[in-house]
């Protein structure tokens, strides 16, 4: 049986020399180049969620693939999809690197310029390292098809514009429907989900942020367990410890959630830091909250080239959350899509702060009366975004049980959801 390799590289020179070597080894099957991380990952979900059969045996990645660093996408690789053998191809050869490769789950390292021998002996002894995995394994692989837990990222076009409020509406929907939800508090400086839930906790995000390797005990010593059942990992009492999460770090962090709850809920606030930053590329879902005014339109619209400039996400792939919606405003839905160049949720947010106002006082919104038009808008949201299991007996009704009284998922005339 032929051996699948699917090369992992972004520079054009580099695919053209490793691509033709591959394709001279014997019994190898060399299938078609990508040439980022995203699309590896995309790759690698599609394929699997076929068959675990149909993944390459060996992935061979550049040390120059992005935007996601190698060795971190080598771990996510490893983590995601553990009988795939990863080889990575670079000019630094050390026995450093090489311990790194090996801890972040690499199989082998290949050094530049690529040999042929070297290349043969690497990709043989771990293509057999993967078919003795599956085999032994008897066919049953545990693979996180697409990405293990949902990622939802939901971020500010400005401050004030409800972010936080958003994103535990979601946790709480995800959680109430049966799914295992994580709330993370990602607005490093500022975060507020603690206030917001009235609870007081010692351990947060920046304790994680340098521990290479987070294992199941270690996470669950840093969440903190909501009377809600939501997990929560809560930004530092000292804003300026944030800076101890790096965009590494918080690669890590995310995969570690990711591998431990169906739904990841995460607070990157208006303030874009490489932690958040990295959390946002990470995402299968960016979720970017405006209100409809001009003001708030315009930083979506900064917020959403600041993306696309930085490869962190493009404008198609990142979906804005309309709040404080009115049919009177001039503003409407399909004005923010046409000048954000977004994809804009179906449901809108109501405006009706007084109904919220009593509970964000004190600090208890997961208390919120399900009759709320807020609450049921946003619980709408996380239906729409899939982040809820509706029981079968409900799908027709699309209702969900909440915590109070039972939420709808169809939209109201107001937009409200």
């Amino acid at each position: 049986m032929p051996t699948r390799i699917l090369p992992a590289v972004g520079d054009p020179d580099a695919v053209r020399s490793l691509t033709t070597l591959l394709s001279q080894l014997p019994d190898a099957e060399p299938v078609a180049p990508v040439v980022d991380s995203t699309q590896l990952v995309d790759t690698l979900a599609r394929l699997a969620a076929e068959s675990v059969d149909e993944l390459p045996e060996v992935v061979v990645v550049h040390e120059r693939i992005g935007p996601v660093p190698a060795l971190e996408l080598i771990r996510d690789v490893a983590l995601r999809f553990p009988a795939v053998g990863v080889i990575l191809v670079t000019s630094d050869a050390s026995p450093g690197l090489f311990q790194a490769a090996m801890d972040y789950g690499a199989r082998g390292l290949v050094a530049l310029p690529v040999n042929y021998e070297e290349l043969a002996s690497r990709v043989q002894a771990v293509a057999q390292w993967s078919t003795g995995v599956r085999r032994h394994l008897g066919g049953v692989v545990d693979v996180f098809t697409g990405v293990g837990g949902t990622v939802v990222t939901v971020s500010g076009a400005k401050g004030g514009v409800g972010v936080t409020l958003t994103a535990i509406q979601l946790a709480l929907a995800a959680q109430a429907s049966g799914r295992s939800a994580a709330l993370v508090d990602m607005d490093l400086q500022a975060g507020d989900i603690a206030s917001y839930l009235d609870i007081q906790f010692r351990r947060s995000v920046v304790d994680l942020a340098t521990i290479t390797d987070i294992s199941p005990r270690v996470l669950a010593n840093a969440v903190f367990r909501h009377d809600s059942g939501v997990a929560l990992l809560l930004a530092p009492g000292e804003g300026e410890r944030g800076e101890e999460v790096t965009d590494r770090a918080a690669r890590q962090i995310v995969g570690a959630l990711r591998s431990r709850y169906e739904v990841v809920v995460i607070d990157c606030g208006a303030q874009m830091s490489g932690a958040s930053a990295a959390a946002v590329e990470m995402a299968d879902r960016a979720l970017l909250v405006t209100t409809p005014d001009v003001v708030s339109v315009r930083g979506a619209k900064r917020t959403v080239r600041m993306w696309d400039r930085l490869q962190i996400r493009k404008a198609e792939e990142t979906t804005v959350v309309v709040n404080r919606h009115t049919r009177g405003t001039e503003i409407q839905p399909p004005l923010i899509q046409k000048i954000t160049g977004t994809a804009v949720a179906a449901t809108a947010v109501p405006a009706n702060f007084k109904e919220l106002h009593a509970a964000v006082d004190a600090g208890r919104v997961h208390e919120l009366d399900g009759r709320s038009t807020v609450k049921q808008a946003l619980w709408a949201l996380a239906g729409e975004l899939g982040l809820v299991n509706v029981p079968e007996g409900d799908r027709r009704g699309g209702r969900l049980r909440g915590d109070r009284g039972a939420v709808s998922f169809r939209r109201r005339r107001d937009g409200g959801g």
